[in-house]
């Protein structure tokens, strides 16, 4: 039995139009791919599947929360998702996805699996760099960003206070004389 079975849209027998699916996404979506950075996963899919004569479009809307841990301080937060994808599936001789909005399918093919653009849908909507909300704002306490300050580099200003000798300081002053 095919693991992504329900992610596999049989176009054959839908008619000409627009037809409507919807997905709930949790953490059991991403073990089929084998993703274990999400602590939890809350996000809706909603898909606008246009079929037409020689041509299919689809239009994935991705909106909930995923819990994942802070780049800065370890900490779990929600991250919000909320994206866009779009897809146009034409036909033609051979399997072809090269380009990210185009997907080619060959001439005999019945059915579209969607799990891969459900999958970069939500995983592209994350910032690069994740932080929690509390860092940004000082409102979170953490003994790794205790550390961290207390790790801190010193601006200029700083260790030229603590890094100057009296007896240079006397020197200094007949230069400026």
């Amino acid at each position: 039995m095919r693991k992504f079975k329900a992610y596999a849209i049989p176009f054959v027998g839908l008619k000409e139009g627009q037809h409507r699916f919807d997905y709930e996404i949790d953490n059991a979506f991403f073990d089929l791919f084998d993703f274990q950075e999400f602590n939890t996963s809350d996000v809706k899919v909603d898909l606008e599947f246009t079929k037409k004569s020689n041509m299919l479009e689809l239009e994935f809307d991705f909106t909930g929360t995923v819990n994942i841990n802070c780049d800065v301080s370890l900490e779990p937060y929600d991250q919000p998702i909320d994206n866009h994808l779009s897809l146009v599936v034409k036909f033609g001789e051979d399997y072809n996805d090269d380009n990210e909005e185009l997907l080619v399918l060959p001439h005999g093919e019945h059915e579209v699996e969607v799990q891969q653009y459900i999958y970069e849908g939500i995983v592209l909507a994350l910032p690069a760099k994740r932080i929690h909300p509390g860092v940004e704002d000082g409102s979170i306490k953490s003994d790794i960003l205790e550390k961290l300050e207390e790790l801190k580099p010193k601006s200029a200003s700083e260790e030229k206070e603590e890094d100057t000798d009296p007896r240079w300081d006397k020197l200094k002053e007949l230069l400026n004389e």
